[in-house]
């Protein structure tokens, strides 16, 4: 069958905050994958959530695929254009600041039985 893909850009996390989360996840059923993200204490499992409701969203209205066989196939969290800021630093000075944003992808597909 044809996978479905969901993409969420620009989020204000680093994809290493993001990865153990995606690790977690990564290769379960979608229904198992949803109960432990909204279990999740993490602020970032909120978008990482979202965006996977998205893809099973697009996979059932879609393709007309269901739920309860979905499985996630590829899930990934790409470094994306970082912000830059400055941030006084003593003396009148300057220093650097980079606020790390990703993309995140999320594939899924039907299980093969």
């Amino acid at each position: 069958m044809v996978a479905v893909q969901a993409i969420s850009k620009k989020v204000g996390a680093s994809h290493k905050r993001l990865r153990p989360l995606i690790n977690m996840v990564k290769g379960m059923k979608v229904n198992d994958a949803i109960i432990l993200l909204e279990l999740a204490s993490s602020p970032w499992s909120v978008s990482l959530l979202k965006t996977l409701k998205s893809a099973v969203a697009n996979a059932e209205n879609n393709l007309l695929m269901d739920k309860d066989v979905l499985r996630i196939v590829r899930i990934s969290a790409d470094p994306a254009t970082p912000l830059r800021r400055f941030k006084p630093h003593a003396r009148g000075r300057v220093g650097k600041m980079h606020r790390r944003s990703s993309h995140i992808t999320v594939v899924v597909d039907e299980e093969v039985a």
